[in-house]
Formats: structure tokens, C-alpha cells, sequence
């Protein structure tokens, strides 16, 4: 499926493509590390990882924003690979920051991009005032397009 618009790009070569999708008449979201839309193809099956954390295999949680982040994405492609998936074939982020501000922001870009690369999945971040224990400061959860 092509769509005329400008930042198009596919998540992979097979017949099973995300279509990532920047309307130039919308704000570029790019720089910030997400796409405005992504579309998911009809045949693909669908998986749903749940909010991932900053705990370590131990369930310790540092106090630091920034290596909470940094553990949660790479708890994510530890559930990415149980899966047999690529983070090219997450389609959809949803994150949840403790106490948001613009710093933390930064925090997030950085590493979205040294997961996703170019192909950035359709976000949305939701500034909460706590998760669902106390240390937690960030979780991450993704919608997946299986192969």
C-alpha cells in the first residue's frame, strides 16, 4: 500500500509492511522520535505487549529517570524477541511518565531513536502522577505487527 504523502517509509521488505505515514501539512513529528500514523496491513496478526517497566530480571527498580527508561526499552525487545518481532514491526507506543517535564522529554527522543531508528512508530505520552508501584517512573507499552 502507498500513501502520497512526504516521510513515508515501510518497516520491512516482505509483503507484510507498516506503512509509516507524515501528512507535510501536518507538524513533523520525526524529531521527536514518533510518526504521526502508522498502518498496519490487513493480513498482519496483532500482538499487544504489556506496560513495560524499568525493572531489572531482579525487579529492581533504580531511582534514576533516565536508566528506568533506558531497562524498560530493552525490557521491550526482550518481549519483542519472545515474540519472534523486530522493533521495525511495532506499530503503536504508548508511554506513561511520572512527574513529566520537558527534560525528561529528551530522555525519551534519545532512546526511542536508538531503538526504532527511521522506523518510528505512532506514540502517545501521558504524564501520570504515579504507576502501579511507588519507584516506578516510566513504562512503555507496544502494539506489534507479527510477520
Amino acid at each position: 500500500m502507498t500513501i502520497a504523502v512526504p516521510n513515508a517509509a515501510t518497516a520491512n521488505e516482505k509483503d507484510l509492511e507498516l506503512t509509516i505515514v507524515n501528512p507535510k501539512n501536518l507538524y513533523d513529528p520525526t524529531p521527536n522520535g514518533y510518526s504521526t500514523a502508522v498502518i498496519v496491513p490487513r493480513e498482519a496478526r496483532v500482538a499487544y505487549i504489556s506496560g513495560q517497566g524499568g525493572q531489572d530480571s531482579t525487579g529492581a527498580l533504580s531511582p534514576d529517570f533516565a536508566v528506568q527508561v533506558k531497562q524498560a526499552y530493552a525490557n521491550l525487545r526482550t518481549a519483542l524477541d519472545a515474540l519472534g518481532a523486530r522493533p521495525d514491526q511495532v506499530a503503536k507506543l504508548t508511554v506513561f511518565v511520572v512527574d513529566h517535564d520537558m527534560s525528561k522529554l529528551e530522555v525519551l527522543t534519545r532512546n526511542v531513536k536508538e531503538m526504532f531508528g527511521g522506523a518510528l512508530p505512532a506514540q502517545t505520552l501521558i504524564p501520570v502522577p504515579k504507576l502501579a508501584i511507588d519507584p516506578m517512573l516510566f513504562e512503555v507499552e507496544a502494539v506489534v505487527m507479527l510477520d
